[in-house]
């Protein structure tokens, strides 16, 4: 008959103690989960109601003016609001669009080439991530005026094709998931360097550039400094600088800060329909990672 010790007693017990969550953490994570989510909860809360009940009281009970407040959001000078939805669409997914591939193509030189000035070029470029973005719109504007190219669409998405946040990412996963006996396997079968990019290497970083188009769809989507200072004519603005002109707008017209609240609220729609869209992608790459482990 085999004789349990008290070590052998209390070893589940052990491991069962670790593997309990922490009340602080649980309690800390739960406070930063409702620092995040009540004011989006306001946003739609305040959509649902008229001007009167949105300034007669602070209430987190909901109202039926939603559809009103869409209609007349609508209406505003033509559906302007609808243009400056399509112009953010259209800032965002073309600048998003091509600074993935810039990104992706540079990264992957910076991770499987060697080429003189490799180490200076890769610093310079960890110095830009470090730039913030405010600080370079007025030389940027600049250089565009020069050649008269402000107040154009040109002007907001020419500047967020380059990413250097988005290169240093395409480097770091162009050198992880990207093999260097799989493309000289592929060099010694007489692909060109080209096919190696578009048909071994890309599908290889798809999760990578996912992330990197997903930054920076949402960095441009949020972007207010550069298009207000390029831009001039109301009809090529995004959606910040459109709802912040309707909110200073408010001042002398009460009536628009429902305007403006829906047109918030909508605006967050499209990011949660993009990330509800791509997080498949990181699913699949971690249950990759997890059947190879």
């Amino acid at each position: 008959m085999t004789t349990l010790t008290t070590k052998d007693v209390s070893a589940p017990s052990t491991v069962k103690r670790s593997r309990r969550s922490s009340p602080l953490a649980t309690t800390a994570l739960l406070i930063g989960a409702a620092y995040c989510l009540i004011p989006v909860l306001w946003v739609l809360i305040a959509s649902t109601k008229s001007a009167s009940e949105l300034f007669s009281s602070f209430t987190f009970a909901p109202s039926t003016h939603l559809f009103d407040n869409i209609g007349e959001l609508s209406s505003y000078r033509g559906g302007l609001y609808w243009r400056w939805m399509a112009n953010t669409l259209l800032y965002a997914g073309g600048g998003a669009a091509l600074s993935t591939v810039v990104s992706a193509m540079a990264g992957f030189a910076l991770a499987k080439y060697s080429f003189p000035g490799k180490n200076i070029v890769f610093n310079v470029m960890l110095a830009g991530v470090l730039v913030p973005g405010v600080i370079l719109a007025i030389p940027q504007y600049f250089l565009l005026a020069k050649v008269g190219m402000t107040n154009s669409y040109l002007s907001v998405l020419l500047p967020s094709i380059l990413s250097p946040y988005g290169i240093y990412l395409a480097r770091i996963f162009a050198g992880a998931a990207v093999s260097d006996d799989v493309l000289e396997a592929a060099r010694a079968e007489g692909a060109s360097e080209g096919r190696l990019f578009y048909s071994i290497a890309l599908p290889m970083m798809r999760t990578g550039m996912v992330t990197v188009f997903l930054f920076q769809f949402v960095g441009i989507w949020n972007n207010y400094m550069l298009p207000y200072i390029m831009l001039g004519d109301d009809r090529l603005f995004p959606i910040t600088v459109g709802l912040s002109g309707l909110l200073n707008q408010g001042a002398s017209q009460p009536a628009l800060y429902t305007s403006v609240i829906t047109g918030a609220l909508l605006s967050i729609l499209p990011l949660i329909a993009l990330f509800l869209a791509l997080q498949r992608y990181w699913q699949v790459d971690l249950s990759a990672g997890a059947v190879k482990g």
